[in-house]
């Protein structure tokens, strides 16, 4: 079964968003070989916690060690996926310039924005590997999460 498949059935439109991307982590921790975190960030003003802040990435549900909390635009893996509005696949994370590492164990990731129906980021999916290479190439899988964000992105707008 493909992804997405899962993720359409681990979430319900009645359901609370938080309650959605908690199911939506724990279901792709659990489908997802290899992987050692898998969670959500979300922008601070998508999630109603703006306050006049600069926008930035905040952590939402997750599966995986403690992650880091605040991540701002440009920053990191999530945080240039944001800025840019692309899935970014690192094959090693000590290569990418830049690099926040909330787990020093973790080698590859991959992250996917999501976008309103605007277009407009409104948080990222992260994924984490600890070993080297796990997201090395686009291929099926990372077009399944891009589908996966699609669907997470419409709870985030119910």
């Amino acid at each position: 079964m493909a992804l997405v498949n899962y993720v359409e059935a681990m979430t319900d439109e009645k359901d609370w968003y938080i309650t959605n991307l908690s199911n939506v982590a724990a279901c792709l921790w659990e489908q997802l070989p290899d992987v050692s975190w898998v969670g959500f960030y979300l922008m601070n003003d998508t999630v109603g916690a703006d306050n006049g802040a600069e926008r930035e990435l905040i952590l939402g549900p997750f599966q995986g060690k403690v992650a880091c909390t605040h991540i701002k635009l440009g920053r990191g893996v999530c945080g240039v996926s944001a800025a840019e509005n692309k899935t970014l696949i690192v094959p090693d994370v000590s290569q990418f310039a830049g690099y926040i590492a909330c787990d020093s164990e973790a080698k590859s990731e991959i992250v996917v924005p999501l976008c309103d129906k605007d277009g407009k980021v409104i948080g990222v999916l992260d994924i984490d590997s600890n070993t080297m290479n796990r997201f090395s190439e686009a291929n099926e899988e990372s077009a399944d999460l891009e589908k996966c964000a699609e669907v997470i992105a419409n709870i985030l707008q119910r």
